[in-house]
């Protein structure tokens, strides 16, 4: 409870356009008002795409509370935007976030020595499939990258395809290829794995229909659901909700990746922060809240009930919170625990603002994938710059 409380408190909040984004986070304010009489916490929300997009700095002024994409936390800490919550936070707190953290998913909000947000919501892609569909047209499950293209030749696959994702899935690519990007000051990857990563993932999007290269995953899960001929979707931002009974027209189940010449794909971290920004009018209540919503309790109980993912490991191994989406969290868990993490230096967003327009339009209109990755190899060297 907040000790020392003004006679009426209200904090603004910002998360992003989605059941698993904002239901949560107001059912958690409303069970924190409850316990604290006085106190208001009213949250907005945006688009996904303004959530992967927006800059902090235009946020961070407007509201108390923020829910943040990681790869802008090293921006963040470079132009003081955010409260760093270890030097307010009690240690022992943060030593069970980490402890418990669904893959890196704590360590992610982490640099230059602190800790900028609590890691309250976990996502990688994962692959997502209607098993009536599958059964009906007596298709297997796919098992690897031949499979995909397989199905997919079958228009059966389905997959985001929008800017920002397809980046995410050059990542994955490159690393089934046997390099993780961004290992050296001058390229993102070698020219032999990234125009094969681009190549490949060129081929997949050529056997799907073109609005793929329009969806982020939540809509192409509610195309998924919601149809009669897509079964499968091989990678895609995970959400929950579609594995809940009621929640679409149709139930998705949810598991890992395919392997790729024998190795496993390994997707790319996304999930979502609770931060405070350094304008925060009450930040002794804000902390408080933050608490409250990445409490184990919290994450397991009220707020995956509300239709949150939660980003603490008790939620995801937890009986009951699998019981109501039939397994999500223990099938997609060791996924997440694979998942590759991006940059976090304080241009990155500059690269990845201006490089995943680039992977679209070689996706939807072709080209030479080297010349693809000549312009991602210069944006990441200007990121560099940006970032001095």
């Amino acid at each position: 409870m907040v000790r020392d409380m003004p006679d009426a408190v209200q904090l603004t909040g910002i998360t992003w356009d989605h059941t698993r984004g904002l239901v949560p986070l107001i059912a958690a304010a409303q069970r924190f008002s409850e316990m604290n009489p006085g106190v208001v916490i009213a949250w907005r929300k945006r688009s996904l795409q303004a959530f992967g997009d927006q800059p902090l700095q235009d946020l961070a002024p407007h509201f108390d509370l923020l829910v943040i994409d990681h790869p802008f936390v090293g921006y963040a800490a470079a132009h003081d935007l955010l409260v760093p919550l270890d030097e307010y936070l009690p240690g022992s707190f943060l030593a069970d976030q980490a402890a418990h953290s669904v893959g890196v998913s704590h360590q992610s909000y982490a640099w230059g020595g602190h800790q900028w947000a609590l890691a309250i919501d976990a996502a990688t892609p994962v692959s997502a499939w209607r098993p009536d569909l599958l059964q009906r047209a007596g298709e297997r499950l796919p098992e690897t990258w031949e499979d995909v293209l397989d199905l997919a030749r079958r228009g059966m696959v389905a997959l985001p395809a929008a800017a920002i994702d397809s980046l995410m899935h050059v990542y994955m690519m490159c690393i089934a290829l046997g390099e993780e990007p961004f290992q050296t000051a001058d390229r993102v990857v070698s020219r032999e794995a990234g125009v094969a990563a681009l190549e490949c993932l060129r081929e997949l999007v050529s056997l799907c229909d073109p609005v793929c290269l329009r969806c982020n995953p939540f809509q192409t899960y509610e195309v998924l659901a919601a149809g009669a001929t897509l079964a499968y979707c091989p990678f895609a931002y995970g959400y929950s909700n579609y594995a809940r009974e009621g929640y679409a027209a149709n139930l998705l189940r949810f598991g890992g990746l395919v392997t790729y010449n024998g190795r496993r794909l390994r997707s790319t971290l996304g999930g979502a922060g609770l931060a405070i920004s350094r304008s925060c009018r009450h930040p002794e209540i804000a902390r408080t809240y933050a608490c409250f919503v990445a409490d184990p309790v919290t994450q397991r109980g009220l707020y995956v009930a509300s239709g949150g993912q939660p980003g603490h490991r008790a939620a995801w191994v937890d009986t009951a919170a699998n019981a109501l989406c039939h397994n999500y969290f223990r099938d997609t868990l060791a996924t997440l625990d694979e998942a590759f993490l991006r940059p976090r230096y304080s241009g990155y967003a500059h690269f990845q603002d201006h490089a995943a327009p680039l992977v679209h339009a070689y996706l939807a209109e072709g080209g030479d994938a080297l010349v693809v990755l000549e312009g991602l190899d210069r944006l990441y060297r200007e990121s560099l710059n940006v970032a001095r």
